[in-house]
C-alpha cells in the first residue's frame, strides 16, 4: 500500500466518522442516551486524528520528492528548500482544503475536550454543528480536490500505468519567502477558529440557553481566532509588501477583502458581549455577528478557492463554487431561522439608559464595524454580481474603499478614544468635563502643530489628531488606575501599572489592543505621503526619490540549483552621506518558468527606503528601476505586535483568578 493509498483510505475513513458523529450526537441527546452522546465525542476526536494521518502522509511524499502524485509533481521540485517544501502542502487547492480540514478537525476535537464535563446539553448540537461542518470539507477533500490522487501514463495498448516525471513544477516563485511558510496556517486557524463559537451559539439558540453563560464560554474560542486572524492579516500585508513590488501592503484586493470582513464582524462581537455580560444586553447584536462572523469567513474561503474573482491571492477556477455556495445558504438559512424563531427569549434584560453612555458607545461601535464589514462587502462582490447578470466586468477600485472606509475607519478610531471616557448607564457632566479634559485639550494643541508642521490635507491630518487623541486617553486610564493603587496600596507608579493590569487585564490588554490600533493607524496614515519614481538605470546613473539619491554601482548576475538572478548594487545617498547599500534582484525560476522580482528595503521609523528590479530595457543593457519612500511603515508591523501582545494579555486569567484555582488545585 503506497502513501497515497494511505491519505486516501484515511479522509474516506474521517468522512464517514465524522457523519458518525453528527447522527450519534443528536440521537444520543434527543433520546437522553449517554453512550450515543459519548461516541459522537469520540469520533470526533477520530476524524481529527485520521485527518492527521492523511496530513502526515501528504508532508512525507513531498519531503519525498514522489512525483507520482499529481499535487507534489504540480507544487513541488527535487531543488526546493526544505522550508519550501514543508510549506508547499498548502500551496495549491487540495493541500490548502486538506489543511484547512485539519485546523477544523483539530479545533471540534479540542471543544470536546475541553467541554465534554461542561455545557453538556449544549456539548451535542454543537458537535452536530463542527461535524457537519468537518463532513462538509471532508466531501471537498475526497470528491473534489482530492491531494492523493496519482499520475498515470497510457501504454502503446492503451492501458493505464502509474507515471511520474523526473522533476516537479516547482513552487510559485511568490509564494518562496518566509511569510508564505507561516501565513496561510496563521490565517486559517483565523477563519476556521470562528467555527466553535458559531456552533455554542446555534447550540444555545436551539436549547433557548440564551443567558450568559455560552457568551462567556465562547470568548476565549473568540479572541483566539482573532489573535490568528489579525497576525494572519498582517503577515499577508508583510508579504505583499516584501515580495509583490508594487511598494504597499494594502490594495483592497477581493482576496485581502474577504480577509477583513470576519475580522470586522468578530471585531464587533468582542465589544458587544462585554455588554451582554455586564447589562443583559445586546443580545441579537451577539447572535447575529457571530453567524456572520462565521459565514464571512466560509464566505471568504468560497471566494478564494472558487475562480470567482481574479487576484494574486487567490486559486485558478475550481469546482468547488456551487458546494460552497450550497453550504453557506444552508447555515445562512438556519442561522437566521434559529434567530428569528428565538427573538422572544433574546429580549435583552435592561434598558439604555441614556446616549451618552459605554453601552451606547458598544452600540455605535457595532453599528460603524457593521456599515464598514456591509461596504466592503458590497464593494468585493459587485462586480461578481455585475458579470453575472450583464456579462460585464466592473471594476471596483482603491478609489471607492478609500472614500467609503477611511471615513468610517476613523470615527472607529474617534469612538476608541471616547468609550473608556464614558460610564455605564449614564455619564454626567461633571465626569464628562474630567474625562475630555486632557485628551481634548492634548487634540487642540495637537491638529495646528500637525497642520503647520506635516501636512495641510484633511484627512491624514485628522487621523493623526485623532492618534494623539485616543494615545492621551488610553495613558489618561492607566494613570488614573495607578494613581488609585499607589494612594491605596504604597506602590510605586510603575508598580501599580504592573499590578493594575495583572488585576484587570481584559480592561487594560484592550487598551494595549487600541494602541495597537493606534500606531497601525500611524503607520497606515504614512501612505498619504509616499513618493515614487521610476527609471531605466546602467552602471554608473543616478535617480532620485525624495531626498535621497540612488546610484548605481554595478549590474550582476548570479545562479543557483533554482534559479536565475540579475543583481543591482545600489548606493543611496542623502545629500553627499551614504545611508545604505542596496541589492534589488530580477529572477528566474527553472522548474516552474516564472519570473518574480525580489525588492530591497531600507527600514527606519520615519520611513522605509524601497527599491525594485523590474526588468530590463530591449537590448538588456540597463535596468528597469522603481523606487519608493514609504513614510512610517514600520509603525503598521510595531503596530500589529502591540495588538498582538494585548490580546494575548486579555486570554490570561486575572491574577486573582489564578490564585484562587492554584488555592482549590492543593
Amino acid at each position: 500500500m503506497s502513501l497515497s493509498d494511505v491519505g486516501n483510505f484515511a479522509i474516506i475513513v474521517a468522512f464517514a466518522f465524522a457523519i458518525f458523529s453528527v447522527v450519534t450526537s443528536l440521537l444520543g441527546v434527543q433520546r437522553r442516551d449517554p453512550r450515543m452522546m459519548a461516541m459522537g465525542e469520540r469520533g470526533t476526536v477520530a476524524v481529527f486524528l485520521l485527518v492527521t494521518l492523511a496530513m502526515f502522509t501528504l508532508w512525507a511524499q513531498l519531503l519525498a520528492d514522489n512525483f507520482q502524485n499529481h499535487y507534489v509533481a504540480g507544487h513541488s521540485n527535487r531543488d526546493l528548500s526544505l522550508t519550501f517544501k514543508i510549506g508547499t502542502l498548502w500551496a495549491g487547492q487540495e493541500g490548502s482544503l486538506l489543511l484547512w480540514t485539519w485546523v477544523l478537525t483539530g479545533f471540534s476535537a479540542i471543544a470536546v475536550l475541553t467541554h465534554r464535563k461542561r455545557h453538556n446539553r449544549l456539548l451535542p448540537y454543537a458537535i452536530g454543528v463542527l461535524m457537519t461542518t468537518g463532513a462538509f470539507f471532508l466531501y471537498l477533500n475526497n470528491f473534489r480536490t482530492n491531494p492523493f490522487e496519482g499520475l498515470v501514463g497510457i501504454t502503446a495498448k492503451g492501458a493505464e500505468i502509474p507515471w511520474a516525471p523526473q522533476d516537479g513544477r516547482g513552487l510559485n516563485p511568490l509564494l518562496q519567502h518566509w511569510a508564505m511558510v507561516i501565513h496561510p496556517p496563521i490565517l486559517y486557524i483565523g477563519y476556521i477558529g470562528f467555527v466553535v463559537p458559531f456552533a455554542f451559539c446555534l447550540a444555545a439558540l436551539y436549547t433557548r440557553q440564551l443567558g450568559s453563560a455560552w457568551v462567556q464560554m465562547v470568548r476565549r474560542w473568540t479572541l483566539v481566532a482573532w489573535i490568528f486572524l489579525s497576525c494572519g492579516i498582517l503577515l499577508g500585508g508583510k508579504w505583499a509588501y516584501m515580495e509583490l513590488g508594487w511598494g504597499g501592503y494594502w490594495a483592497w484586493d477581493p482576496v485581502e477583502n474577504a480577509s477583513l470582513l470576519p475580522w470586522l464582524a468578530g471585531t464587533a462581537f468582542l465589544h458587544s458581549i462585554i455588554v451582554q455580560e455586564k447589562r443583559g444586553m445586546l443580545k441579537v447584536w451577539n447572535v447575529t455577528l457571530i453567524c456572520l462572523t462565521f459565514l464571512l469567513s466560509i464566505f471568504g474561503t468560497f471566494m478564494t478557492r472558487s475562480g470567482v474573482v481574479s487576484s494574486v491571492h487567490a486559486f485558478a477556477q475550481s469546482n468547488v463554487g456551487w458546494p460552497f455556495g450550497i453550504f453557506i445558504l444552508s447555515f445562512l438559512g438556519i442561522s437566521t431561522w434559529l434567530i428569528i424563531s428565538r427573538l422572544p427569549d433574546l429580549r435583552s434584560e435592561s434598558r439604555l439608559d441614556s446616549m451618552v453612555s459605554r453601552e451606547s458607545g458598544f452600540l455605535f461601535n457595532n453599528l460603524l464595524l457593521l456599515a464598514a464589514t456591509m461596504t466592503v462587502l458590497i464593494g468585493t462582490v459587485f462586480p461578481m454580481i455585475s458579470e453575472m447578470v450583464t456579462g460585464r466586468n466592473v471594476s471596483v477600485g482603491q478609489a471607492y474603499f478609500n472614500k467609503v472606509e477611511i471615513p468610517l475607519g476613523l470615527a472607529l478610531l474617534a469612538l476608541t478614544g471616547i468609550g473608556p471616557l464614558l460610564a455605564y448607564r449614564k455619564t454626567s457632566n461633571a465626569s464628562l468635563r474630567r474625562n475630555f479634559f486632557v485628551p481634548v485639550t492634548g487634540l487642540l494643541v495637537a491638529a495646528p502643530i500637525l497642520f503647520a508642521t506635516v501636512t495641510h490635507e484633511f484627512w491624514p491630518l485628522l487621523s493623526l489628531t485623532l492618534c494623539v487623541f485616543v494615545t492621551l486617553t488610553i495613558l489618561q486610564e492607566f494613570h488614573k488606575g495607578a494613581r488609585a493603587r499607589v494612594h491605596r496600596h504604597s506602590e510605586n507608579h510603575l508598580q501599580a501599572i504592573m499590578n493594575l493590569t495583572r488585576r484587570n487585564n481584559r480592561r487594560y490588554g484592550g487598551y494595549i489592543v487600541h494602541f495597537g490600533i493606534v500606531l497601525i493607524f500611524l503607520g497606515a496614515t504614512g501612505q498619504a505621503f509616499t513618493r515614487e519614481v521610476k527609471g531605466t538605470l546602467g552602471e554608473g546613473d543616478d535617480m532620485s526619490v525624495g531626498p535621497y539619491r540612488l546610484h548605481v554601482d554595478s549590474m550582476t548576475e548570479r545562479e543557483n540549483a533554482n534559479y536565475w538572478a540579475g543583481r543591482l548594487d545600489v548606493t543611496v545617498y542623502k545629500g553627499d552621506r551614504v545611508v545604505t547599500k542596496m541589492q534589488p534582484e530580477k529572477r528566474y525560476y527553472f522548474a516552474s518558468e516564472q519570473p518574480s522580482s525580489e525588492v530591497s528595503i531600507h527600514r527606519q521609523l520615519s520611513e522605509d527606503i524601497y527599491v525594485v528590479h523590474a526588468g530590463y530595457n530591449e537590448d538588456q543593457t540597463k535596468a528597469v528601476v522603481q523606487a519608493y519612500v514609504n513614510p512610517l511603515v514600520q509603525w503598521v508591523w510595531i503596530g500589529g505586535v502591540v495588538l498582538i501582545l494585548g490580546t494575548f494579555l486579555c486570554l490570561l486569567p486575572p491574577v486573582h483568578r489564578r490564585r484562587i484555582n492554584a488555592e482549590v488545585g492543593s
